[in-house]
């Protein structure tokens, strides 16, 4: 048995080189899409919650009305 023969690489150093960067290149493009996914739903959700900080703010206001209503207005009592 001889072990000392050397295996050839299959493949040449440009060929690797550029299998290499077409492997970084695909990967910087799988990040990018996802970071972007990631604040597209960041946004989504920012705006939803704006959305139901809105709505609980009505209902408040709509509230504050109708007990400023059933008290008679509430501006004899302050006067």
């Amino acid at each position: 048995m001889q072990l000392g023969t050397s295996i050839l690489a299959a493949t040449s150093w440009p060929d690797a080189a550029v299998a290499i960067s077409g492997v970084l290149l695909v990967t910087a493009v799988a990040v990018i899409v996802i970071q972007q996914s990631l604040a597209t739903w960041r946004t989504r959700m920012a705006i939803a919650r704006e959305e139901a900080y809105r709505r609980l703010a009505e209902q408040i206001a709509d509230d504050l009305r109708e007990i400023n209503a059933r008290l008679g207005g509430g501006r004899e009592a302050r006067g």
